[in-house]
């Protein structure tokens, strides 16, 4: 399915607070075969310096989130996870975008991900933002033993990097 501009359009990003937890956790459930707790999400929360936890609404119910996490002047983009109902429609192009922008923000250089080998749909979006592939974590995923593939983008802090996200952010 294309994005669907007007939908991408009503996206609202906001940070996660406490009170989204339990969403976020359904929300995994839906698109993960395991999840974090809900004690580990809450302890991402109390730590802005060090990360950055958005959830995506549409029409007052949460369709999404994604996470970043900062180390010394890279960023690790945790997550980004869409309800089935909304994905390839941009939430997660939103989202994603979203943390590149705090990963300019905040000065970093260099930011990383892993994404299930399996994941085309992900990987493609990764790649249009500047993401490429640099390795394999060899049985990764704990619940099947699936391959991630690790992808990097080293020119954060360059003019390219700022124009490729305002230009996906963008696109319809």
């Amino acid at each position: 399915m294309r994005t669907v501009p007007a939908l991408r359009a009503q996206v609202r990003l906001r940070p996660m607070c406490d009170a989204d937890v339990d969403a976020v956790l359904a929300l995994d459930a839906l698109v993960h075969s395991t999840a974090w707790s809900p004690d580990f999400l809450r302890s991402h929360l109390d730590l802005p310096d060090s990360r950055t936890n958005l959830v995506a609404e549409l029409n007052g119910g949460l369709v999404g989130h994604g996470a970043l996490l900062v180390v010394a002047d890279e960023g690790h983009v945790t997550t980004v996870a869409v309800t089935p109902d909304h994905q390839r429609m941009g939430v997660g192009r939103v989202l994603l975008a979203a943390l590149c922008r705090d990963a300019g923000r905040r000065g970093l250089v260099a930011m990383t991900l892993e994404v299930r080998v399996s994941n085309a749909a992900a990987i493609a979006l990764y790649r249009r933002f500047g993401f490429a592939p640099s390795g394999v974590r060899p049985g990764y995923y704990a619940d099947d033993g699936e391959d991630a593939l690790i992808m990097w983008i080293h020119d954060v802090g360059g003019p390219g990097f700022k124009a490729r996200v305002d230009e996906e952010a963008g696109r319809g």
